[in-house]
């Protein structure tokens, strides 16, 4: 095999006997998960937002931009329900460039996935025990999942993976919402035939085990827009395309239809600026029409400390270094207009 076998990595519990979350850090994670089921079952009209960083690029600034969403939240808690996103690997296109802290927990050193692993579990504990907020994060390699399995309360699949057979059986073993990305082909088909994978009961192998999954009914669409054979972006978060999805979910004969809409990637064309506009154009459609104000269930907003991005080694305290985010500022005064607009 034309690969180095350089470490046998520790087993997803024995990360969690080195680093295990207390009683009190269960419970953040338990009202979180309560609260989330009853907002996709419907028991809960409340908007959610997964917001945050493009990547968790490094524990201090993230910790500090959560802490001011947590003083948020507590102002809009009628409304709005925050899920912060701390997403710790990063899909890369072409497999070049910065993977996430569970690869690189220093972005300009070499890669090292134990110190990785063990980085990104103790964030994610930091942010439980500061913040008191469950956050949400990619599952890139579904296996790693169980790793942060205790601390999570919301996956998002991606575009590149939201094909993937693993990806699809995992997510059926979880009791936590997971969320499908339609691919970046746009075809809304796969999307559909992997929310409808999530939900049904599987047999399969999982970190060397046989297991049997029961099926998630809280597994559900992600809009992101999607790109032509010409590289050009299309959206697909405006009222037709929404109406669109409400159709299928009606043919597929799926629990809990549900989506969430990215305002950033190709819906916004990259264009991190436009995400505050694309939000307000959503929540106008759901006046317009009852079945797409209960399908739509929250929003997913790319958002640091500073506005824009930069390389990795750019040093700018809260850029961000891959896609460029929404700045403070400007997140702060959009929750809150999405508040007022509920």
């Amino acid at each position: 095999m034309n690969m180095e076998f350089k470490r046998k990595m520790p087993t997803p519990q024995a990360i969690k006997d080195m680093y295990p979350i207390t009683e009190e850090l269960s419970e953040y994670k338990r009202k979180t998960d309560l609260a989330l089921k009853k907002l996709f079952t419907g028991e809960d009209d409340r908007l959610l937002l997964v917001i945050g960083p493009c990547s968790a690029d490094r524990e201090d600034s993230v910790l500090d931009y959560i802490s001011r969403l947590r003083t948020v939240q507590d102002k809009v808690e009628d409304k709005i329900l925050i899920v912060p996103r701390v997403y710790t690997n990063k899909p890369r296109t072409t497999g070049d460039g910065y993977k996430g802290m569970l690869h690189q927990p220093d972005p300009n050193s070499s890669p090292d996935m134990l110190r990785g692993l063990i980085a990104i579990r103790k964030m994610h504990m930091k942010v439980l025990a500061e913040t008191g907020f469950s956050c949400a994060d990619e599952m890139l390699y579904p296996e790693n999942h169980h790793y942060l399995s205790d601390v999570l309360s919301y996956v998002a699949i991606g575009a590149r993976s939201v094909e993937n057979q693993l990806h699809r059986l995992t997510a059926s073993g979880l009791d936590i919402p997971v969320g499908m990305k339609n691919p970046t082909g746009g075809d809304l088909s796969v999307m559909m035939n992997s929310i409808t994978a999530a939900q049904h009961p599987h047999t399969f192998v999982y970190s060397n085990w046989e297991v049997n999954s029961k099926g998630n009914p809280l597994a559900h669409a992600i809009l992101r827009g999607s790109a032509n054979k010409y590289g050009r972006t299309i959206p697909n978060y405006h009222y037709e395309d929404i109406k669109f999805l409400c159709e299928l979910y009606d043919k597929a004969g799926l629990k809990n239809p549900a989506v969430i809409i990215d305002t950033n990637h190709s819906n916004s064309g990259k264009q991190w600026d436009e995400q505050p506009r694309i939000a307000k154009e959503i929540l106008h459609s759901t006046r317009h029409s009852n079945d797409i104000l209960r399908m739509v269930k929250g929003l997913m907003i790319e958002s640091y400390i500073e506005d824009g991005n930069q390389k990795p080694d750019g040093g700018v305290y809260g850029k961000s270094i891959t896609d460029a985010c929404l700045g403070w500022d400007k997140t702060e005064r959009l929750i809150y207009e999405l508040a007022d607009l509920r």
